[in-house]
């Protein structure tokens, strides 16, 4: 056989599949062995074989092993069910669900988020400003809102504009807020 392909990982995976179908075609053809030497133990004299079991003709046939990836994937789906957890009935889920929900309410409106110490905008905190300001206990921010404020040196007509002159807010519009 004569490999062409420049790529010294294609040659060698061709070598080694080429080696593989060669040690298989003689696998089948094996040298008789010796038996292995007793090491000064003595024969023990023939011994009684188990009796042969009748098989029950109530039980269903004894399926055939074969070793192989269906055989296994047949066996991991037999044992499916054990590993699952038991499923529920729709009116069962959604109990757990109700349970689980607490009652809220979504409210819209406009709260500044405030720098935390970080830089970053503290959304928690303007989300609960929201709900608090229409009579709710606390929130959490559903949509937010940023935009870049600028001052008046920015609109000077020739002027460098400098990394200080703009910043950017960030506004909670609705928030889900709760008792």
């Amino acid at each position: 056989m004569m490999v062409r392909s420049g790529n010294p990982a294609a040659r060698l995976g061709t070598l080694m599949s080429a080696a593989l179908l060669l040690l298989l075609a003689a696998g089948g053809t094996a040298l008789p062995q010796s038996a292995p030497p007793t090491l000064g133990l003595q024969d023990q004299g023939p011994q009684a074989a188990p009796p042969p079991s009748t098989p029950d003709p109530s039980a269903p046939p004894a399926r055939e092993e074969n070793p192989g990836l269906i055989n296994e994937m047949g066996k991991l789906f037999d044992k499916l069910p054990s590993i699952l957890p038991p499923i529920k009935s729709p009116s069962e889920t959604m109990n757990d669900l109700s349970r689980l929900a607490k009652p809220s309410t979504m409210v819209s409106g406009r709260v500044a988020c405030p720098a935390s110490s970080n830089g970053a905008p503290d959304c928690k905190h303007a989300a609960d400003q929201l709900c608090q300001s229409k009579g709710y206990k606390e929130g959490k921010s559903l949509n937010a809102d940023s935009a870049e404020k600028c001052s008046a040196k920015v609109l000077i007509p020739g002027r460098q504009r400098k990394p200080d002159d703009c910043r950017t807010d960030t506004f909670v519009t609705s928030a889900l807020c709760q008792n």
